[in-house]
């Protein structure tokens, strides 16, 4: 459980981190570009920058989405079966869910080693392009994560669900 505590806050951290500086320098290139004239020219890489950081902040954050109830369900359903069918399907939706993610990461993984072999940069930065194709690898790892952990009850992800209703 140590463990899982210790990801929660590298993984708040991490989100933390990356919205914050995408508002700051996102916030730098608009007023270099209200006062700095030809100046501004030379940071049009932070457009490009903040768009990377974006899908990372958005893939980077499933896995603490989901364990939180934060991804869309169909709770109403939820809410009207028995008890012992309802323990039922929630197992089977883990399943599904881990195998999905797992699929996703692994297609995803493929995508970049095939972009990092074509040797493709981004226009700006320069940093390789299979770079950006890491987001949702590690995102639906992360994904994947949480719902074994549901699985085998480590996890109670549907319990804040049910507190806020």
């Amino acid at each position: 459980m140590k463990a899982l505590t210790l990801l929660r806050k590298i993984e708040r951290a991490v989100l933390v981190v990356l919205f914050l500086t995408m508002v700051l320098l996102y916030t730098g290139s608009v007023v270099t570009r209200e006062i700095g004239g030809t100046f501004a020219s030379d940071f049009a890489w932070i457009e490009e920058a903040v768009r990377m950081m974006n899908l990372f902040l958005v893939f980077l954050a499933l896995g603490l989405a989901l364990e939180r109830g934060k991804h869309v369900g169909i709770t109403n359903m939820r809410a009207r079966l028995p008890r012992p069918l309802l323990l039922g399907l929630l197992k089977v939706i883990d399943v599904v869910g881990l195998a999905f993610s797992l699929y996703v990461a692994w297609l995803a993984l493929e995508l970049v080693q095939f972009v990092l072999r074509s040797g493709q940069t981004s226009p700006t930065l320069g940093v390789p392009m299979g770079i950006i194709y890491l987001a949702p690898v590690a995102g639906f790892v992360l994904l994947a994560l949480r719902y074994g952990l549901s699985l085998f009850g480590v996890i109670d992800r549907y319990a804040t669900q049910e507190e806020a209703v």
